[in-house]
């Protein structure tokens, strides 16, 4: 049997001719490239080569384990095509029984941490153009989400709007914004930019990756392996931030996707927030919040997992309604192309409204699928 299955988090590679054709030419001689390195293989040369992201690594989905890595030579005709070939994408889709994806990026989710504003500003204009004519082969199939580098706050609703005529249905923030001058994201003047997104219909999405000082200048203690382990802080400090923040207070109507940041760890997070709140908000402040800081989670949060098997085992405890299943195809944590074995294993505890909540309903309602 078959489960329906829309993957909130999926991706793109994006390709050799991704910026090129779109960028600002005061960027283009700056402009990501594809490569073959000599080393790597497939790879995208960042700012003549201030980086390289190594394509074998980031389009890993259905690789053994050992065969993922850094420094492992993969070549461009061994990776997933539909990470740039819409048409390709939709045969990946229909193996892995995925009837839609929502398309997040691979290169610009580094770009996010990159240190010129102007730089990211251009690649991500760029970057939308391409992921509007990507999406448009299949607009209810492939749903893009766009990007933004945040510059200023009037900037960042000029580029929701141009995000939305695209055809786009979804923006991407940076773990930080550009433009530090106005304050962190609960700063009141960044509201307008959030009463923007929920007047187009946008929902906000915040990835793992996308900020660099999220583990303190990517510091991190003991073996290097457990790194890996405190990638989901930057989006937990960023849902904190707006909740302690008051955010969801003066914007109500904001949604906001937390991605690939998994999410067994969701009620505990929130049981740690709401006592937070009634032991210590005599010293920590935010006892003026309207509240619980698990009713906010429980309304306003998205999250987005993949196998979690935790967060299938305790979907009772949070609002399963905020609850998005995703492959992460092509991406190296990616369920493809098994994806419909390992639901099958996960959700069987479940009832069929719940499963399909999570496995489709959710995802199709907040993108307005209509399905």
């Amino acid at each position: 049997m078959t489960i329906t299955a829309i993957s909130a988090d999926s991706h793109v590679t994006e390709p050799g001719d991704c910026y090129l054709p779109y960028i600002d030419p005061a960027f283009r001689d700056r402009a990501p490239v594809a490569i073959t390195h000599d080393v790597m293989g497939a790879a995208m040369s960042v700012d003549n080569g201030k980086s390289v992201i190594p394509y074998g690594m980031v389009a890993a989905a259905g690789r053994p384990w050992d065969q993922i890595g850094p420094f492992l030579h993969v070549d461009w005709d061994e990776l997933h095509p539909g990470g740039w070939d819409p048409k390709a994408r939709l045969a990946e889709q229909d193996r892995d029984g995925v009837g839609v994806e929502v398309l997040y990026p691979s290169v610009g989710m580094l770009l996010c941490n990159h240190p010129d504003a102007d730089y990211k500003h251009a690649c991500f204009d760029a970057y939308n153009h391409w992921l509007a004519d990507f999406t448009s082969v299949a607009p209810n199939r492939l749903l893009g989400i766009g990007q933004t580098a945040l510059r200023s706050v009037e900037e960042g609703i000029a580029d929701l709007e141009a995000i939305k005529a695209h055809g786009l249905r979804g923006v991407m923030l940076p773990g930080f914004a550009a433009c530090h001058d106005e304050g962190d994201y609960d700063d009141p003047r960044w509201d307008p930019l959030w009463r923007a997104a929920v007047e187009l219909d946008l929902p906000v999405s915040f990835h793992i990756l996308t900020g660099s000082g999220n583990l303190g200048d990517g510091q991190f203690r003991g073996p290097k392996i457990n790194s890996f382990l405190g990638i989901i802080r930057g989006c937990q400090d960023i849902i904190g931030t707006l909740i302690f923040g008051r955010v969801f207070d003066r914007v109500p109507e904001l949604k906001v996707v937390c991605v690939e940041a998994d999410a067994g760890w969701v009620p505990h997070w929130m049981y740690r927030a709401d006592h937070a709140v009634e032991r210590h908000r005599n010293w920590l402040g935010a006892g003026d919040l309207v509240r619980k800081p698990s009713e906010y989670v429980r309304e306003h949060v998205y999250v987005t997992f993949q196998d979690d098997s935790v967060a299938f085992q305790t979907a009772h405890l949070m609002n399963h309604e905020r609850l998005l299943w995703a492959s992460d195809h092509p991406h190296s944590d990616s369920t493809f192309p098994n994806s419909q074995a390992v639901l099958a294993t996960q959700t069987a505890h479940l009832t069929d409204d719940v499963r399909d909540d999570i496995l489709w309903r959710n995802t199709s309602k907040l993108y307005g699928l209509g399905v």
